[in-house]
């Protein structure tokens, strides 16, 4: 018999990996490693400290793949874009204290975006906690607005049960992070490891099946609308209910536009298709939702970047809002019809249905001869690379296939204007919290999640600055990931709005002095290529794009380019500037 904190189980264990039941004595660290096994994970996100040894030290041997990142914060943004590509929970530990509290912008990120996380973090021992031992945090109390659910564990043999229950909070209902916090002693202490149990949580019943009677108000709404529209956010995709969403636009006629989120669960090329909605959506789409009679929000909770003063949103129309979260329905926009379920199998209730189309024929040549009219566009220049352009031939050379990568900020907003997604999950962003620093990381995590993908991570220069220590594990682990730098040497976003509306008084976003990101990248061990307007940089860039290997492109694009079209704060959707330049 080992000692606590040993590797070794106990010399009457009989493992068995591959089914839900397994009875056996082991310790806290390898409980929670048998469960992993059991829950099929397939990647670890962590970083190790103090409190979480025990932990790791049963990771040593374990097979299961650990994926050391340079900073927590690289960690758990990494598990994001993991989750958002793959569907499955992104996992992450991290030690106690600031360890824990490193993670605490990713937790909230992925808590308003919806995105699966199991997140471990260590703690001091039992026996100290509250006593501001060293490397002592609450994560418990810090954490609790922003996780779906948390847990301390107090008594080894609840470990098992903890973890099933944490990977089932996580992944049903409307998806969202949850966190278990380990003490030491709890990953040495010997317990019985069980893990065929059912999750029995009364308290959590989250409901998939649409109301009936509810789905023919829908029904009987869209036979009588003249100007229906649908909203589609991300809900749709964590549903996998693109190809629902489809058919049944196709079915009914009913034009699409997309929340920031939600790109990608409806093809961009489809006729039916609006483009994004919002504050720096297209004409045609923030104008069908100024105008339309019927507005059908399908997994999208109206954000105020998507809605614009509410006083002018959607005013001649009456609101469906189909979403898995009843806390969504009526919070921000009166609601009509309220349809709580998940929104895959919402639309194929909607599609038995199969109820009567409108008459909106004369609604979607409109609309249609909007888009002809009211393109997204942007000046071209002899002297200076356009970003917009940049993200068109990015589209084109790889076929728009593509997962995409961003931060926040203008860089995020041409992304999302110009490199058009016809496929779900190819699409990582902060929407919500708006995380800077999350773009390369979170490449990392969408290109472990599908290795076959080619990935761009499209980034500012001020937002790679905050996780650049993240190109390390690209070169270790050799991801092909494509790091592109619009380089514009400002925080872009802000100097915008300083522009427009703050009398051109520029404070503090404009960066007096940068590294030379290309020597940077080569001091990763990464190739770095410098892209500025001259002879034969378009082929350069392909040639960068089209690589095999991790490449990092500094791209210096116009210093005052803006994102336009925009909606102002406090504008409705109707007010857009920048429409035709």
């Amino acid at each position: 018999m080992p000692g606590k904190g040993g590797k070794k189980m106990s010399t009457n264990v009989q493992l068995n990996s591959s089914t839900a039941k397994c009875t056996n004595t082991m310790s806290g660290s390898q409980m929670l490693v048998e469960a992993l096994k059991q829950e099929k994970v397939e990647v670890i996100f962590g970083y190790p400290g103090g409190a979480v040894l025990p932990i790791y030290d049963s990771l040593y041997d374990s097979g299961l793949f650990h994926v050391l990142t340079r900073h927590e914060q690289g960690g758990i943004h990494a598990a994001e874009g993991y989750a958002r590509v793959s569907g499955r929970p992104g996992v992450v530990i991290a030690t106690s204290g600031p360890g824990a509290t490193n993670l605490v912008t990713g937790l909230a990120d992925a808590m308003i975006d919806s995105l699966p996380l199991v997140v471990f973090t260590g703690q001091v021992a039992s026996s100290v906690i509250g006593s501001d031992a060293f490397q002592e945090a609450d994560i418990l109390g810090i954490t609790t607005p922003i996780t779906k659910h948390n847990y301390q564990v107090r008594e080894v043999n609840d470990l098992p049960r903890i973890v099933k229950e944490a990977f089932h909070i996580a992944t049903t209902g409307r998806p969202g992070p949850v966190l278990i916090d380990i003490p030491k002693d709890i990953a040495t202490i010997e317990g019985n490891f069980s893990y065929d149990m059912e999750v029995n949580l009364p308290g959590y019943q989250p409901t998939n099946e649409p109301n009936y009677l509810q789905i023919r108000k829908l029904v009987e709404a869209v036979s009588r609308a003249k100007k229906p529209v649908i909203l589609a956010g991300a809900g749709v995709l964590h549903a996998n209910g693109h190809e629902e969403l489809r058919q049944y636009a196709e079915q009914q006629q009913i034009p699409i536009a997309n929340t920031l989120l939600g790109l990608g669960g409806f093809p961009s090329d489809h006729p039916l298709f609006l483009g994004m909605a919002g504050m720096h959506g297209t004409y045609t789409a923030n104008m069908a939702i100024y105008d339309c009679d019927l507005l059908i929000s399908v997994g999208a909770r109206f954000d105020d970047r998507v809605t614009g003063n509410l006083q002018h949103f959607a005013k001649k129309a009456i609101i469906a809002h189909i979403d898995i979260d009843p806390a969504e329905i009526g919070k921000n926009v009166p609601t009509q019809i309220p349809i709580v379920g998940d929104a895959k199998l919402v639309l194929q209730q909607l599609l038995k249905q199969d109820g009567k189309q409108g008459d909106n024929k004369e609604w979607n040549e409109q609309l249609a001869s909007n888009k002809k009219e009211f393109p997204l566009v942007y000046k071209e220049s002899d002297s200076e690379l356009k970003p917009q352009n940049i993200l068109e031939l990015i589209h084109k050379w790889t076929n728009g296939e593509a997962i995409v990568t961003t931060d926040v900020g203008q860089h995020q907003m041409w992304a999302a204007q110009y490199y058009n997604f016809n496929n779900p999950n190819r699409w990582v962003t902060s929407g919500g919290l708006g995380t800077m620093g999350f773009g390369l990381p979170s490449a990392i995590g969408a290109q472990l999640a599908d290795r076959n993908s080619t990935v761009i991570a499209v980034i500012g220069d001020g937002g790679f600055q905050m996780t650049l220590q993240e190109l390390s594990v690209i070169h270790e682990l050799n991801l092909p990931i494509k790091v592109v730098i619009l380089n514009n040497g400002a925080l872009g976003m802000v100097r915008q709005w300083q522009e427009l509306f703050y009398e051109e008084r520029y404070s503090h976003s404009k960066f007096v002095s940068q590294p030379d990101f290309v020597k940077l990248s080569e001091a990763y061990g990464m190739t770095g290529v410098r892209i500025v307007k001259e002879d034969g940089w378009e082929e350069k860039l392909k040639a960068a794009i089209l690589s095999d290997e991790p490449v990092l492109l500094d791209i210096h694009v116009c210093k005052d380019e803006n994102v336009y079209p925009m909606v102002a704060t406090g504008k409705g959707l109707h007010e857009m500037v920048g429409v035709k330049l």
